[in-house]
């Protein structure tokens, strides 16, 4: 193993999971070096999974790429596409069997319908609120009790365009049940079932899983216990956790992270050039002063813990576990906006010296 899990490690299971379709930024990198240090400070073992689905967006080299820069940052992984692994694969677009296979499983259960509507449709339903990124507005129940002959009507009409049904997921939810759970570094979280998830899609009428039934059924079959990543994908736990409960699998604990910002408060985006790790690689920035410079976003006191008075503090991640050990969790909670966007003062902290 390439990390400071031994074979027989505790049962802490961790992942970063990128998707290759864009250059990695400082927010990425927060976020994985969050995941990192939660699974090293358990004495657990952490994992690398590329989200590779969408095959139109990935870009070539990507992949390789993004895991090329996280070693240079100087995180490891004990399982991955590059080192192989009990739970291999770790592309997603070589594990569409499972998919297949857990889409079977709920099919069985009676847990699917198929879908005409298209997103535009379903979009211009006024009383649709928006749901997360990756599922679009809330969806109505338009096609969840066709007829068998209306189902064939539509089946027929879509066939004739060329196209294809998805596949949603039935909630078995009483009108006004909520569903929650508890989030490691947010607590409890309380969704309205009917109201704020509504039936979602699982399998996209292209032929491929959704990222919901793609995520929950590998952090499931991987054995993750932990999964820390971005708040922006909060509401898409209580999905996950839907259809691993319908799986009959074991439920992860979930973390979610505060994002990083730019200087003026925007969302980083990795199809943007400036501000991704490769751009301050290729301008001198040292991996210890990148590594620095996000530990600074911790706030004051991690600052103060992690002897981050000098601006030309570097720190690799070996030093910041050890330095943090487990106060790890308290860091990951800082929410101060001055310390989450990355101001002037953080990022003069990137500039290389004077005669490197």
């Amino acid at each position: 193993m390439s990390g400071s899990a031994s074979s027989n490690a505790a049962s802490v299971r961790g992942r970063f999971a990128p998707s290759p379709t864009g250059a990695l930024h400082l927010g990425n990198l927060r976020t994985a070096l969050l995941a990192w240090l939660q699974a090293r400070a358990e004495g657990g073992v952490f994992i690398l999974r590329v989200e590779d689905l969408d095959r139109p967006r990935v870009l070539p080299g990507a992949a390789e790429a993004l895991a090329a820069e996280l070693r240079w940052v100087g995180l490891d992984w004990d399982e991955g596409p590059d080192v192989g692994g009990a739970h291999a694969p770790y592309l997603q677009s070589e594990r569409m069997e499972l998919y297949r296979g857990a889409l079977a499983r709920l099919e069985r259960a009676g847990r699917l319908y198929p879908c005409y509507c298209s997103r535009a449709e379903v979009a211009r339903i006024a009383s649709a609120p928006h749901g997360p990124w990756d599922d679009g507005p809330r969806y109505p129940g338009t096609c969840r009790s066709l007829t068998a002959e209306r189902r064939a009507e539509l089946e027929a009409e879509l066939a004739r365009a060329g196209r294809a049904p998805c596949l949603r997921f039935r909630l078995a939810a009483a009108p006004g049940e909520e569903g929650g759970f508890t989030d490691g570094l947010q607590g409890a979280c309380r969704f309205d079932l009917e109201r704020e998830l509504g039936d979602f899609p699982v399998w996209r009428a292209d032929g491929l899983p959704s990222y919901q039934l793609a995520t929950a059924l590998d952090d499931a079959l991987m054995g993750i216990t932990h999964v820390l990543r971005g708040e922006d994908l909060l509401s898409s736990t209580p999905r996950q956790l839907q259809l691993i409960r319908a799986l009959g699998l074991a439920e992860p604990t979930y973390l979610h992270v505060p994002l990083l910002s730019t200087a003026t408060g925007e969302r980083m985006a990795k199809r943007k050039g400036e501000g991704s790790i490769s751009w301050y690689r290729e301008r001198g920035a040292s991996p210890g002063r990148l590594v620095a410079a996000l530990a600074r976003t911790f706030g004051a006191r991690a600052c103060r813990e992690l002897g981050l008075s000098s601006p030309e503090a570097e720190l690799t991640p070996r030093e910041l576990l050890s330095r943090a050990g487990r106060s790890w969790r308290e860091f990951a909670c800082e929410r101060a906006s001055e310390n989450l966007r990355m101001s002037s003062h953080h990022l003069q902290c990137l500039e290389p010296r004077e005669g490197s």
